[in-house]
């Protein structure tokens, strides 16, 4: 892994020109950006449950992990997201879930957004075009955030799966392509790829972060841990009832469309498009100490059903 710090001294080089005073600051800035996320991802890994293991989703739920992933609770895994440049809404974000087996790049990043009972009866209805067109606008929203914190502003491509709801579980998929503003089309393209559970009070919403060489093997571990998450009785869609129970201001096709995301602040979309700060870590290890991903492949906690904050 030494060639990927010479590469990366090589960028900031060029990025730097002959200006000494630039190249020093953008080293400088960068080594911090590093220094940060080697001790947000030391800090999950002392916090986290390795997998087999049931982890109790606050009040509402119950996630499976199995063998070989690891899952982060709610103050270090929003640590690890913003040292990737992510904003996180401390009201709805729950924890994040990553692989630890030699060839996973994953993550998966948990919200819950009690907003009360998704109506689901538009999904017949919906156009993938105006769908795209108004998450377009979040990723635009959410730049002005990125840029002000120095991190490269991101672009929508388009489709990788069109929304797909299945009105008997009540869980709804879908994913887009995106890359860096400007980047060249041959370039590797970041993946989002969503999954929403809905329940009596709300929805779970878990957002895989790949990338388009390898969301075909990667998208199996969404639709894992999809499957795996039950309701507790009482929280489940099922469970509705119009007499006593909060309605959302919102139907299903804000979940694709970004009228939810835009409404709460989540802009989740731009997740995915951290991914490559996550790589420096999860394929860098020689570069910021092996020792990090140590954590990540311990014994399960005794206390693993609390692992929610």
């Amino acid at each position: 892994m030494k060639k990927f710090a010479a590469v990366v001294g090589a960028i900031l080089f060029v990025i730097a020109g002959s200006r000494p005073g630039l190249a020093q600051s953008a080293q400088s800035g960068e080594a911090a950006r590093k220094a940060e996320l080697n001790a947000a991802w030391q800090a999950a890994g002392n916090a986290g449950t390795a997998g087999p293991a049931d982890i109790a989703l606050i009040d509402q739920a119950t996630l499976k992990i199995p063998a070989g992933d690891f899952f982060v609770p709610k103050a270090e895994g929003a640590r690890v997201l913003r040292a990737l440049g992510n904003t996180v809404r401390d009201t709805t974000f729950v924890g994040l879930v990553l692989g630890t087996r030699q060839n996973d790049r994953w993550l998966v990043v948990i919200n819950y957004i009690k907003e009360g009972y998704i109506k689901d009866d538009a999904a017949k209805d919906w156009n993938a075009d105006d769908l795209l067109k108004n998450l377009r606008e979040g990723v635009e929203e959410s730049n002005k955030d990125r840029a002000a914190r120095g991190f490269p502003e991101m672009e929508l491509i388009g489709w990788i799966e069109p929304p797909n709801y299945d009105a008997m579980s009540h869980r709804l998929v879908w994913s887009v392509l995106g890359k860096d503003k400007g980047a060249p089309d041959t370039a590797e393209k970041d993946v989002n790829y969503n999954t929403y559970a809905l329940g009596r009070e709300g929805y779970f919403s878990l957002n895989l972060l790949s990338d388009s060489n390898r969301i075909a093997t990667d998208k199996a571990v969404a639709h894992e841990l999809l499957a795996n998450l039950s309701y507790q009785s009482g929280k489940r869609y099922e469970n509705f009832s119009a007499s006593t129970d909060r309605i959302a201001e919102y139907g299903l096709l804000a979940l694709v469309g970004g009228v939810a995301a835009k409404k709460l602040g989540l802009f989740a979309v731009l997740l995915a498009f951290a991914l490559k700060f996550a790589k420096a870590i999860i394929f860098g290890l020689a570069v910021f100490g092996a020792g990090v991903m140590k954590f990540f492949r311990r014994k399960p906690r005794d206390d693993s059903a609390g692992g929610a904050a």
